[in-house]
């Protein structure tokens, strides 16, 4: 398992990425190989997580930039493989985003909160066929969704109509505060 762990590592290390292309260049720098290089970022990154000013931010652009980079990749390219593989991650992104929203107060205070929630994050965005994403979408959010879709469709429905209403509420005032505006310059002129 740790062998097939670390061969799935070097073997990433050494696909053509925007992040690989970096990690040559450092290697042919310095000489370091870049599987030592990649694990000194991580451990420091890890450390930083952990003790760092900003854990929460560096946290959150880890979850979401390296994947909106791939999403816009993948919404360009002809395979639309790719496109499921990440709308999964998004919608599962979105739910914890809400679930941690709540939990954030008190979960926030655990030392190694921000690097248990990076972990998730890189797990769920994992380029395996069964990354985190994967899993939890199918073994939660698909069949909570698919038990209450009538009701989630009711309430997006009801949602939807108030807040037409309410642009069309909107729209009557401000027509008639502008007719009144209009009526009084004219009146005072």
């Amino acid at each position: 398992m740790a062998q097939a762990l670390k061969d799935r590592f070097e073997k990433f290390l050494y696909e053509k990425n925007l992040l690989t292309d970096g990690l040559a260049k450092i290697e042919a720098k310095t000489g370091v190989n870049r599987t030592y290089i990649a694990i000194a970022v991580i451990a420091l990154i890890a450390v930083y997580l952990v003790v760092g000013y900003g854990a929460s931010l560096l946290c959150n652009l880890i979850g979401f930039v390296y994947p909106a980079y791939i999403s816009i990749k993948a919404i360009e390219s002809a395979d639309k493989e790719d496109d499921t593989k990440w709308l999964t991650y998004w919608v599962v992104y979105g739910v914890f985003s809400v679930a941690e929203f709540f939990a954030d107060i008190f979960l926030s205070w655990f030392p190694f909160y921000y690097m248990g929630k990076c972990a998730f994050l890189v797990w769920c965005m994992a380029p395996t066929p069964s990354n985190g994403s994967i899993l939890i979408y199918t073994r939660i959010i698909r069949p909570f969704f698919l038990r209450n879709e009538r009701t989630i469709d009711d309430a997006v429905k009801d949602i939807k109509d108030k807040a037409s209403e309410a642009a069309d509420k909107f729209k009557d005032e401000a027509k008639k505060a502008t007719a009144n505006l209009i009526f009084e310059e004219k009146k005072s002129s």
